[in-house]
Formats: structure tokens, C-alpha cells, sequence
């Protein structure tokens, strides 16, 4: 096998050695497979507050489902959700998803269409600067954020506006695919209630 058709590393991208009758390792050093550990690790930190409650389903694409069947699971039906560890134990589906039930004050801000190569576009990112620091996620589809807090939603709006904001507020009845934490937000949960306020009136 030539250099050029040789894996490189998954972490740094350097050629791999070449390996004896053995699998072909993925990382060129130890010091790699640590850092992408730590990285992986990042990114799917997750706050507390949600994962003691049980809120959890798997999903599939953007449905869920439950994480004992693979059946689908509803956003209304508790007995359809299940414990974080669970959740993430269970091979079924693509990921995990949360329910936002209203009685523990969970909040979600989703901002579709936010990022553009990675960025927030100019609407979203004046979002985020009036938000507090809160743990933050990008969609699974890579250009959204899912904005969480505590806050009190009665009912779920969807807000689109002249600048090309397209924003949903979500506290009950609601299911969320989680993807992957936004750059180093914090893994606790602020108080979005004037950001809720200021962006529903």
C-alpha cells in the first residue's frame, strides 16, 4: 500500500503505519486517541438538569422513538420516554431526542437555518449575544441551534420574521432531536425568560 492509499489519522489527518496482520489502528498516537476521546467527550455533554429526568426517546432521522423497540415514541405519552442512560445505551435509531414536558421548566429556542459554514448568521447571532450562557446545541441537521433554558412556555410559537429569522419556542408537547454542543457552551441551564419574553411579544 502506497503513502498515498494509506488512512490517515482521525483526529490530526497524519498517515497511519503501516500495520502488521492486525486491524488498522485510527489514531496515529496515544496522545490523539486521548484528545479525540476528551473531544467526543465535549461535545456530547449534557446538563444535569435534564439528564436526571426521565425525558428521554431515540430518534430516527427527526422522528422518535423508543429506545426498548425501535416503536415509535410521542411527545404526549410519558410511557413511551425513558431514563438518560437508557436512552443512550439503546442502539436503536441515529441518536438521542428530549421531551419537553412543561412541569420542570425546560425551555427550547430553535433557530432554524442559523449557521452557515459553522457561523451564525447576523439574526441568530444577535440571539446569542442577548442570551445568557446557557448550554447551547447544533441541530443534527448542522445549521440549526437549539437554544436551553428554564423559562415558562404555555404554548409553543413559531416566529418568522422580515430579516429571515425563523424562530420556534418550545416548553410542553414538544419532542427535540439533540445533535452536538455548540463551541464551549456550558453544560447548566440559564433563565431564558426575558429572552422568551422578548422574543414571543
Amino acid at each position: 500500500m502506497s503513502v498515498a492509499e494509506r488512512p490517515g489519522c482521525r483526529r490530526c489527518g497524519a498517515v497511519l503505519p503501516v500495520a502488521g496482520r492486525g486491524p488498522v489502528p485510527a489514531y496515529c498516537s496515544g496522545a490523539c486517541r486521548t484528545a479525540a476521546y476528551r473531544e467526543r467527550r465535549r461535545r456530547e455533554a449534557l446538563p444535569v438538569e435534564m439528564t436526571r429526568l426521565r425525558r428521554w426517546v431515540r430518534r430516527e432521522g427527526k422522528r422518535p422513538v423508543r429506545s426498548d423497540n425501535a416503536a415509535p415514541a410521542s411527545s404526549t405519552n410519558p410511557f413511551t420516554w425513558t431514563t438518560h442512560e437508557a436512552a443512550r445505551r439503546s442502539r436503536h435509531g441515529d441518536g438521542l431526542g428530549y421531551v419537553l414536558d412543561g412541569g420542570d421548566g425546560i425551555v427550547c429556542i430553535d433557530l432554524d437555518h442559523a449557521l452557515i459554514d459553522g457561523r451564525p448568521v447576523p439574526w441568530a447571532a444577535d440571539i446569542l449575544a442577548r442570551c445568557p450562557a446557557t448550554f447551547t446545541e447544533v441541530s443534527p441537521s448542522g445549521t440549526g441551534l437549539h437554544i436551553w433554558g428554564r423559562g415558562r412556555v404555555l404554548r409553543g410559537r413559531r416566529i418568522r420574521r422580515e430579516d429571515g429569522a425563523h424562530i420556534e419556542v418550545y416548553g410542553r408537547g414538544r419532542y427535540i432531536a439533540l445533535g452536538e454542543r455548540y463551541e464551549d457552551s456550558p453544560t447548566t441551564l440559564a433563565d431564558l425568560s426575558e429572552l422568551v419574553a422578548s422574543l414571543t411579544a
